[in-house]
């Protein structure tokens, strides 16, 4: 491993050179604090060469440091088989024009994260697969040739591009964390219901006795604002399963499915009869990878998505199914709950699938979000299966990490949805903020009774940019002719095209789009482009109109 610890000692000089603590560097170089640890100690070695040069920049290293730590990193992935950690990679070469179940390309491929060694040829592999990472990088300018089998392929543009497709309002959703029937006051697309006293524990609480008073209200509520309503399953009653144990909620509402699967169907049937045609989807179970939530096998956990498909699909066949939400992505036992739930054809039961999408950390920009993500996707290909995706939450942890400040917040929420639609054509079709109802929450959207937060407004403005939008391409950084912390989707708008421009940190002067004619602001400000003028990008989106017949 002396290529390993040659490449830990480099970079253990960068960062002390820099008098940075591990906590500031992985703000800016967009990894975690503890990545960023092993990295310096030489326990593993980032996976691409963009986030290789994302910490060069953070450490303050200039052109030839950079360019001899690249050198070293490239040491280890030639010599040596060790373990990877996947990067955060803040534009995935995602070929939308292909179809979803053709093979991805490499540079959308992430490295196994088991801690296996791997083959030499598949590490050629993963070498192959920084040619985008390097191309929207500072490192193609450095000098001299690099010491590997060829120079990196550079590739220029957006990281998808399709013909334009509408933006559907329901991609803006938020999970209600009430049981009073109110629903938001701004704007939003789909809600979905639970911690809103709405488990199957709640609902049933003794064998064929229901109480529906709660739900009522709810679906009431999501019928006055015309919003799109999704139930989640889930919360075995006491009586169902006696000796299950119980999940991390007060009611008693048990960790696995029923002793009797009969009695699940029975449930899932009184329910769907009560509301056909009034919740449009059900999402089959909450959280099954973690056995807080569920703690039975994945055979039965298929065996429960099948029944409950059958008896949804045969009282309400409009109505959708959302097989149950995995979450903490990044985790080796996810990635084999979810492998396991798909060889066993459950996703075969279901209109689409749920994860759980969001930051390791709610101080995390959101675009790392797309690092599980590209995780998962490759996941998903293996399993051979590419089923729609819904973002239906966070961990269950969330309500322990202190408040994002009002600006921050703002920012995140807004980003939150934007890295939704810049992930689309990894399947991602819905994104449930969570969540609306809660003042206990890094970022708040609206307690009952109260008013919308800045947070909230901004969303809600980001939603009526995009009112019968259709978006057609996303990109990031060098590669689309902007500096390398800029982000960008392209928009075809009622009144012509537009883009939407935001940061991950910091902010950027940037060249105008041909034809640009405004920049819009999430506060209601704006003003006029003219010839030569920059536009500045910061954490905070903005939307540039261009001319139409233009182009963007």
């Amino acid at each position: 491993m002396e290529t390993t610890a040659e490449f830990a000692r480099l970079l253990r000089e960068l960062k002390e050179r820099s008098g940075r603590s591990y906590e500031e560097l992985s703000r800016t170089a967009l990894t975690s604090r503890s990545t960023l640890h092993r990295y310096c100690a030489g326990k593993t070695v980032p996976a691409d060469a963009e986030t290789l040069s994302r910490i060069a920049r953070a450490c303050g290293a200039d052109r030839r440091e950079t360019h001899r730590l690249l050198e070293a990193w490239m040491a280890v992935h030639q010599d040596e088989p060790v373990p990877q950690t996947p990067a955060p990679p803040p534009a995935p070469d995602v070929r939308a024009e292909e179809p979803r179940s053709a093979p991805p390309p490499v540079t959308a491929i992430p490295p196994a994260t088991n801690g296996t060694p791997t083959t030499r040829g598949t590490r050629l592999v993963k070498f192959a697969a920084v040619a985008l990472a390097v191309a929207i990088t500072a490192v193609s300018s450095l000098p001299g040739p690099l010491r590997a089998s060829g120079a990196p392929q550079r590739i220029h543009g957006p990281s998808w591009s399709v013909h334009p497709r509408p933006v559907d309002p329901s991609m803006f959703g938020v999970t209600i964390n009430s049981d009073t029937g109110e629903m938001p006051s701004f704007r939003v697309g789909s809600v979905r219901f639970w911690d809103s006293g709405t488990r199957w524990s709640n609902l049933e609480p003794q064998r064929g006795r229901y109480d529906w008073a709660t739900l009522d209200r709810l679906v009431a509520g999501a019928e006055r604002g015309a919003l799109d309503p999704m139930f989640v399953l889930g919360g075995t009653p006491a009586w169902a399963a006696p000796n299950a144990p119980r999940m991390p909620y007060p009611d008693g509402a048990r960790a696995a499915g029923p002793d009797d699967l009969g009695d699940w169907e029975g449930f899932v049937r009184a329910l769907v009869r009560r509301y056909k045609g009034r919740l449009s989807a059900y999402e089959v179970w909450v959280n099954g990878s973690d056995r807080r939530f569920f703690n039975g096998t994945t055979e039965r956990l298929v065996e429960m998505t099948k029944r409950a498909s059958r008896v949804i699909r045969d009282v309400d066949p409009k109505a959708r199914v959302v097989c149950p939400s995995m979450g903490a992505l990044w985790r080796p036992e996810t990635a084999k709950a979810l492998r396991r739930f798909a060889d066993l054809g459950g996703y075969d039961f279901c209109d689409a699938a749920s994860v759980k999408l969001h930051q390791r950390r709610p101080a995390d920009p959101p675009e790392t979000m797309l690092e599980p993500l590209l995780g998962l996707d490759a996941t998903m290909h293996k399993a051979g299966v590419h089923p729609d995706l819904w973002s239906t939450g966070t961990t269950h942890e969330l309500p322990l990490y202190a408040p994002l400040d009002q600006d921050r917040a703002a920012n995140y929420a807004v980003r939150f949805y934007l890295t939704g639609l810049y992930a689309t054509t990894l399947g991602i079709k819905r994104m449930y903020f969570y969540n609306w109802g809660s003042t206990r929450l890094p970022i708040v959207l609206q307690g009952v009774g109260g008013t919308p937060t800045g947070a909230a407004l901004a969303v809600e403005r980001l939603q009526r940019w995009l009112t019968r939008a259709k978006i057609q391409a996303c990109g990031h950084g060098v590669a689309m002719g902007l500096p390398a912390n800029v982000w960008q989707c392209e928009f075809a708008l009622p009144g012509g095209p537009a883009v939407i421009r935001w940061t991950h940190t910091g902010t950027a002067d940037t060249v105008p789009p041909p034809g640009a004619e405004t920049v819009q602001r999430l506060d209601g400000g704006g003003s006029a482009v003219q010839r030569g003028d920059s536009v500045r990008i910061t954490e905070r989106p903005a939307l540039i109109t261009i001319a139409p017949h233009t182009g963007s």
